[in-house]
């Protein structure tokens, strides 16, 4: 095993600051879905993904992959989800062998709730706080961090 590049000071002030400024994002992103619309990111995520889905439907794999989850994890989501009347669930009609999941009208209008609320936390923010050079930079910095993670054989998502 070759020797660990350890991170200078510099290296690791601007490590703890991006983890910070992401931690913290994530979590005030997730307080205020769960104040305003009674939902974690999870599931909004979740509903997002099938929104946008052709029929509004998705086999539960590809949608794992899409929320960057666990088969598990995903099916506890989809089944909390399914209890509120947001998704519903059924064998795919092309094999038989995998399950789909399928945002209801409820899902939709649940979605179409929460959405200004989410969208005006994000500009509030993340957009309103940087400059249109901060924002392209942003774009470029995560571009880059998500092609090497691509690279290193990451879990595939949003295509």
């Amino acid at each position: 095993m070759s020797e660990v590049r350890w991170l200078n000071a510099e290296e690791q002030e601007i490590w703890r600051i991006y983890m910070t400024a992401c931690n913290e994002l994530s979590a005030h992103l997730d307080r205020q879905l769960r104040r305003d619309s009674g939902m974690p990111v999870a599931y909004y995520e979740i509903l997002v993904c099938l929104s946008e889905a052709p029929g509004r439907s998705m086999r539960m794999s590809r949608l794992a992959e899409l929320c960057r989850s666990s088969p598990s994890r995903l099916s506890h989501a989809v089944a909390a989800l399914e209890k509120a009347g947001w998704v519903s669930r059924c064998l795919s009609e092309t094999d038989r062998r995998g399950w789909v999941a399928q945002l209801t009208d409820a899902g939709f209008a649940a979605l179409e709730n929460a959405a200004p609320g989410h969208v005006t936390a994000v500009r509030e923010h993340l957009f309103d706080v940087l400059s249109p050079g901060q924002l392209e930079a942003l774009r470029e910095i995560s571009q880059a961090i998500f092609e090497g993670l691509d690279k290193a054989g990451r879990t595939p998502g949003p295509s």
